[in-house]
């Protein structure tokens, strides 16, 4: 269901999802900026609203965060799009591995990218190493984060703090990156 709300003299466009599973309102913004509402089948439009409300500065700013990636913000995570940035995500991911891996020296089997809708990169027990094809549309020290954390699981599988360690050792500004990630993508 598509609502709009006026927050502070500017509307917000947004869509409910209801869920038997949620225990509570939740939001996200998607990479196009879309603002997704996710609440239990039985809470109040009013307890939405007011959820809104109180999380608007954070909406509007990651809102705004996704319109300063040139090309991200228009990606809808159809079929096309994937198979047009494919081939540039794999180039990109191979680069930035061998790049990286020059200095952690780990095996790893093949490099995969596919279109998710929730995640970034993952890595399989077995050594293979996933990326989402939009880590071709990130500003680059967020692409290589990507790229050093799915890479740093290879030795530790796990977000142990030898885990973090490792990842700082080539991004030593991942908190900064984490926590924007975590705040802003589906």
């Amino acid at each position: 269901m598509q609502k709009t709300l006026k927050l502070y003299n500017k509307n917000l466009d947004y869509s409910i999802r209801e869920s038997k599973r949620a225990k509570r309102v939740r939001i996200s913004v998607g990479c196009d900026g879309a603002v997704i509402v996710t609440k239990p089948n039985k809470t109040n439009l009013d307890i939405v609203e007011k959820f809104l409300l109180a999380k608007s500065e954070w909406i509007f700013d990651k809102v705004n965060w996704f319109k300063n990636f040139k090309g991200l913000s228009n990606i809808k995570n159809t079929k096309q799009e994937y198979l047009d940035n494919k081939d540039k995500a794999l180039k990109l991911a191979q680069e930035r591995l061998d790049y990286f891996n020059k200095y952690y020296n780990f095996k790893f089997n093949k490099i995969t990218i596919k279109n998710q809708k929730t995640r970034w990169g993952s890595c399989s027990r077995k050594g293979n190493l996933n990326f989402n094809y939009k880590i071709a549309l990130l500003p680059k020290e967020v692409a290589d984060y990507i790229i050093v954390h799915e890479l740093c699981h290879l030795k530790e599988f796990n977000h142990s703090r030898k885990f973090w360690n490792l990842v700082a050792k080539s991004v030593p500004n991942y908190l900064d990156i984490r926590k924007d990630l975590k705040n802003g993508i589906i």
